[in-house]
């Protein structure tokens, strides 16, 4: 049996990160079909042709939820040529119905629990509609098929997520439990990988339980790998933080996102600041990745955003909201929603429901004129050398991995709306 799994395409340029749920899926697939053969295709970093693709089974990934349009598109196609096709992920899990329309059969949760059952049914030829996956311990799971070609490739060491932001579709997929994998596992798949750099891909590095993130850390110490991960704050705000973050910084991390909604801007509280000085003192670089756009944000909120990047010294990605299907923020936000069904605006750079008192256009304009304050190249080498000679020569070369190809993605998005604004102001 012939199956062929693909990672949809980004309408913006991404870092060369090997897409982590193919390879997994993929090990997976060898685990339960072992006499298959698995076609692993990523369309962001090489060519794809739907008319090439040969399988007797497609999975498409629909977690992100800006590719659906490319998504169904490329589905329907696919069994227009007779193909079987199955969708799973964060979106197709949140909107079932609508993804059942494109596609043979639907994945809902995590695939663990039932991908044996979708390719013996593939095999037979007889698909169900829905398959509903079930949060499963995280052990003795398969190792990954490594894509070739890539500069990090990811590993994840926990699901679930019990902070319950309303606006994160991440606890709606993996549930508000945590659930963690063995550390010798996870420490036997780092060891595996050639490359030097990996992406920790977990929500939150050491959510949960901070005695347990010491540990993973320390054990990924012998591994000489450097890694990039996300986080929080909080963590490093406890008496522990210390010891939190020096075990972090010797396991090899060099970068740390951090999520932070536009209500802390105005006011970033003391121990937050100190815990990003924490940070930068163990020679970690912080990110942080702010939300703006609510329907109780303002104009000032907006202005604040520079300032603050200068005020911490450090890097800061702005997102205007996106209410993701499936979140209590789409819920609450039902009545306000502009664009609801137009999957291809949902990319943190449009504004998707009405405000008070900005328009959609208002909030767009400061957006990008933000962006292009925070991703100057002038700004960005300015922070390249604010970076601790202590992770020289390795972080400085991540941190452009990462920082170039944002503010290059950042530039087609801009160059996107424009085209856009001048379509619309012509009808």
């Amino acid at each position: 049996m012939k199956i062929c799994l693909i990672d949809p395409p980004l309408p913006y340029a991404s870092p060369p990160l090997a897409p982590l749920i193919l390879e997994y899926l993929g090990g997976l697939t060898h685990r339960a079909m072992p006499d298959a053969q698995i076609e692993l295709l990523d369309p962001k970093f090489r060519p794809f042709f739907v008319e090439k693709v040969e399988a007797d089974l497609v999975g498409i990934c629909g977690s992100r939820i800006v590719t659906l349009p490319w998504v169904y598109s490329t589905a329907d196609t696919l069994r227009k040529s007779g193909k079987q096709v199955v969708l799973g992920g964060f979106n197709p899990s949140a909107m079932p119905e609508e993804a059942k329309k494109h596609a043979d059969a639907v994945v809902i949760g995590e695939a663990e629990s039932v991908w044996p059952e979708v390719l013996e049914d593939a095999r037979k030829g007889h698909l169900k509609p829905f398959y509903y996956g079930k949060p499963m311990p995280l052990e003795k799971l398969p190792l990954p098929i490594r894509m070739p070609g890539y500069k990090f490739h990811g590993v994840f060491t926990m699901r679930g997520c019990s902070t319950g932001c309303t606006f994160c579709a991440l606890s709606c997929l993996y549930g508000k439990t945590y659930r963690y994998r063995p550390i010798d596992d996870v420490v036997k798949e780092v060891n595996a990988m050639p490359e030097k750099f990996f992406w920790n891909t977990d929500g939150n590095i050491w959510g949960g339980n901070i005695n347990r993130a010491i540990d993973l850390f320390t054990a990924l110490k012998g591994s000489n790998k450097k890694w990039f991960g996300f986080g929080d704050l909080k963590a490093i705000s406890t008496p522990q933080g210390d010891k939190l973050a020096r075990a972090a910084r010797e396991s090899g991390l060099l970068s740390l996102w951090l999520g932070c909604e536009e209500k802390l801007v105005g006011a970033f509280e003391k121990n937050k600041v100190e815990a990003i000085k924490k940070l930068k003192d163990n020679g970690i670089d912080p990110i942080l990745a702010i939300i703006l756009g609510k329907r109780t944000d303002t104009a000032a909120d907006f202005d604040r955003i520079v300032e603050l990047s200068d005020r911490l010294g450090i890097m800061v990605h702005p997102f205007l909201l996106v209410p993701f299907p499936g979140t209590e923020l789409n819920e609450e936000y039902k009545p306000f929603l502009l664009k609801e069904g137009q999957w291809k605006y949902y990319d943190g750079a449009h504004a998707l429901f009405s405000h008070p008192t900005m328009s959609p256009k208002e909030r767009e304009e400061k957006f990008f004129s933000i962006v292009f304050e925070l991703f100057s190249v002038k700004r960005v080498l300015k922070h390249l050398f604010e970076i601790p000679m202590s992770v020289f020569p390795v972080g400085h070369f991540a941190f452009l991995m990462r920082e170039f190809p944002t503010r290059k993605g950042m530039q087609a998005a801009y160059k996107k709306w424009l085209a856009e604004k001048e379509n619309n102001d012509g009808v």
